[in-house]
C-alpha cells in the first residue's frame, strides 16, 4: 500500500519544524530525510487501505455466512441419513 503522500509530507514537516532552532539550516536535509525513513518504515508495514480492509472484511463476512448455511445444509441431509 502506499502511504497517502499529503499525509507523509505533512508528517515529515512536521518532524522537521520539531527540530530546535540552532539546527535551522539543516531542516531542509532532515525534512527530506525524515519523509524518506517515513516511506521505508511505511512500505515494511505491509499496510492495506481501509478500502481494501473493507472490502475483504466483507468478503469474509459472506463466505462465514455461506460456511453455516452449507454446515447446516450438511446436517440436515445427514440427519435424513441416519437410520431409525
Amino acid at each position: 500500500m502506499k502511504f497517502d503522500p499529503q499525509s507523509l509530507e505533512e508528517l515529515a514537516r512536521r518532524l522537521a519544524e520539531a527540530v530546535p532552532p540552532g539546527l535551522n539550516a539543516l531542516r531542509s536535509d532532515l525534512e527530506q530525510n525524515f519523509r524518506a525513513v517515513l516511506q521505508g518504515g511505511l512500505a515494511k508495514l505491509e499496510l492495506v487501505t481501509r478500502e481494501e480492509f473493507d472490502v475483504q472484511a466483507a468478503v469474509l463476512r459472506r463466505s462465514r455466512e455461506r460456511l453455516e448455511a452449507l454446515e447446516r445444509r450438511i446436517a440436515e441431509l445427514e440427519a435424513r441419513q441416519t437410520p431409525r
